[in-house]
């Protein structure tokens, strides 16, 4: 009886592992997709803009490889602490699976944006973008060493990202009053901009899910918004 309640618990224990693993794979692609992303809309290739539209598929499929893996461990009868590990899960592929759709929409934009001439300000968007992805990767660090501290400063450093974005903003509508010809393609870098604002906002979710995973219910700390594009001025 021992011996198959231990065995028990070791396949509940490695079906977590695993379900930590595809959580992992899945936000390693999501940052793969933002960095090709990134580069697309700086060498102007179509080609590579939509491989990395179709590539989407693969993280939407991991998504719901996920969603089944949850179900069938709930079924199981988790412990309150277990409950913790699956919901936070369940959060996290959902983060995980908008930044990949976020990267895929950047990438179609890109092709878009390459009808016109080249912008100065696709340097800006670059800036941003890697900000964005440097959040996504800390905050995975975070979520497989269930490091508290290091998720509370992902949350935190999002306020930096915030304050890149409203400077872009500002200096792409300045551009386009400036220049009606720029409208069309610096709205593009607009909604792409406000993208890579929302990437940062799902790593700073999965922080939060980070800190539930570790603390529950407790609250977290007070954090700093500075998003201050709908109030923006030129």
């Amino acid at each position: 009886m021992n011996e198959q309640h231990n065995h028990i618990v070791k396949s509940y224990d490695e079906e977590q592992r695993g379900l930590l693993d595809e959580l992992i794979r899945m936000g390693h692609m999501s940052v793969a997709q933002l960095d090709a992303a990134l580069d697309v809309v700086e060498r102007r290739d179509d080609k590579a803009a939509e491989r990395i539209i179709a590539n989407d598929d693969a993280i939407d499929a991991l998504e719901q490889q996920v969603n089944h893996d949850v179900i069938r461990l709930i079924r199981r009868g988790p412990l309150a602490g277990d409950l913790r590990v699956i919901l936070a899960a369940l959060r996290v592929a959902s983060d995980i699976e908008r930044i990949g759709d976020y990267a895929a929409n950047i990438a179609k934009r890109s092709m878009a944006l390459n009808l016109a001439p080249p912008l100065p300000h696709t340097r800006g968007l670059d800036a941003l973008g890697r900000m964005a992805a440097r959040q996504v990767r800390d905050v995975l660090d975070a979520y497989v060493n269930r490091d508290g501290e290091a998720a509370l400063r992902v949350r935190a450093n999002d306020a930096e990202l915030d304050t890149l974005y409203t400077g872009l903003f500002r200096e792409l509508l300045t551009y386009m009053m400036e220049d009606a010809r720029a409208i069309t393609p610096c709205t593009h870098l607009l909604f792409m901009a406000k993208n890579l604002e929302r990437i940062g906002d799902h790593a700073t979710n999965i922080a939060e899910n980070v800190w539930f995973l570790i603390h529950g219910e407790e609250l977290m700390p007070p954090r700093d918004k500075r998003d201050e594009s709908s109030t923006a001025v030129v």
